[in-house]
């Protein structure tokens, strides 16, 4: 790491929808962003603003894609590997729907039928990682997508294994960042929603962490 500046990977998650709001399993099924959802990505926008990344990807679903458009990253770039995790069987349902007929499931222990696996996830940020990383990108990046491939995403940056995203819970249009202590990946900010007084008022707030962009 001496010889490499010290890049850091900011997260996005998409703002709200209709099916985060009513905690409904969001893979592929493409759901637009409510009204707050898009205040919201305005927020994170006022929060970002000012701050210059060399690669800035997102999700190809709307929710994700229109999150990066609103909050002033209409240029981001689209990548597969950002999608959602494809939830099979279990697309639209609740956790507690799903224990009706599978008593403590989790999308962490599954099974998943007709969906991916954690290693197959694991395998799609692994490979945005390496981009984050690579030579030609030479600081910052963002990445606009969703909460549990985000939560893989951060699970793989410390070198845990997928599973190990059930630790990281991270709710919309949150900001978080991953980078270093030295030689040493680290979680620098996670689950951060200080810009979003603004978004629930119908304005943004003036004031927030003085390491990561502020809330404007």
């Amino acid at each position: 790491m001496s010889d490499e500046p010290e890049r850091q990977i900011y997260l996005v998650r998409h703002g709200e929808t209709a099916w985060s709001r009513s905690g409904q399993h969001t893979g592929r099924t493409d759901i637009p962003l409510t009204d707050f959802g898009r205040r919201q990505a305005g927020a994170i926008g006022e929060r970002l603003r000012g701050h210059r990344f060399a690669l800035v990807l997102t999700s190809p679903s709307s929710r994700a894609a229109d999150t990066a458009r609103l909050a002033g990253f209409s240029d981001a770039e689209r990548t597969a590997d950002l999608m959602e995790w494809d939830y099979g069987a279990f697309e639209g349902r609740t956790t507690a729907q799903i224990r009706e007929t599978l008593p403590g499931w989790s999308i962490w222990k599954g099974p998943w039928p007709r969906g991916e696996t954690p290693d197959r996830v694991s395998v799609r940020v692994d490979r945005v990682i390496a981009r984050c990383l690579a030579a030609d990108v030479t600081s910052d990046s963002l990445l606009f997508a969703h909460g549990h491939v985000l939560r893989v995403l951060a699970a793989r940056w410390l070198g845990q294994v997928a599973r190990d995203g059930a630790r990281y819970a991270l709710g919309t249009a949150t900001l978080s960042a991953l980078g270093w202590e030295h030689a040493t990946r680290v979680i620098e900010l996670w689950n951060d929603a200080c810009h979003m007084d603004g978004a629930k008022a119908g304005r943004p707030r003036t004031s927030g962490p003085s390491r990561y962009p502020p809330a404007r």
